[in-house]
């Protein structure tokens, strides 16, 4: 068993990431597989809403446009569970996770209960390096999504600056606690 951890900043000595490695310590500690992904390298492009506006993606429920998305989108559907580490942007989601997530919702949704995410375990966790003011904005988007993909929303953590001391082990706590609800069964 597998956690993807989908991190979306491309800074890898910053909040985010910190955050992501809090969440791989975790689900290691709870002795399972931890996948750090950072979607700023992954090379996926933007939805193109082919066709009449869906492409294959609707009804053969993969992405026509080829780029990093496909293999992403394989590891994706094996994984046991997710966490995702958005970086606040505006109370937004970071263009790298609209990118992937724009695409890989269209592929899943439409599946609705035989999504493969549907039922996994997601944590979602909102950090912000600046104000703070858009983490519970940016987190809404990402519950959505998790409704979107049918995942089961495990736990939403907003993160800032001003806590930045405890909040990681916010993450890792929350981590470990999914990847042991995966062993669980």
């Amino acid at each position: 068993m597998a956690v993807l951890i989908l991190a979306s900043s491309p800074n890898k000595d910053g909040l985010t990431a910190e955050c992501a490695e809090a969440a791989a310590e975790g689900v290691r500690a709870a002795g399972l597989e931890a996948d750090i992904i950072y979607l700023n390298g992954e090379g996926i492009g933007l939805c193109r809403a082919c066709a009449n506006g869906w492409g294959t993606c609707r009804d053969q429920h993969y992405c026509q446009v080829e780029d990093g998305f496909q293999a992403l989108h394989e590891r994706t559907r094996e994984a046991s569970g997710y966490v995702v580490v958005n970086p606040v942007y505006f109370g937004e989601l970071a263009e790298s996770a609209k990118a992937f997530f724009d695409r890989l919702r269209r592929c899943e949704a439409t599946r609705g209960n035989e999504s493969a995410l549907a039922g996994k375990p997601a944590v979602g966790v909102a950090a912000a390096g600046g104000s703070g003011r858009g983490t519970v904005s940016c987190l809404d988007q990402i519950n959505r999504l998790f409704g979107h993909l049918h995942c089961d929303v495990y736990d939403l953590i907003t993160v800032t600056r001003k806590s930045r001391s405890y909040k990681p082990v916010a993450v890792r706590e929350a981590a470990a606690a999914l990847a042991e609800s995966l062993k669980q069964g």
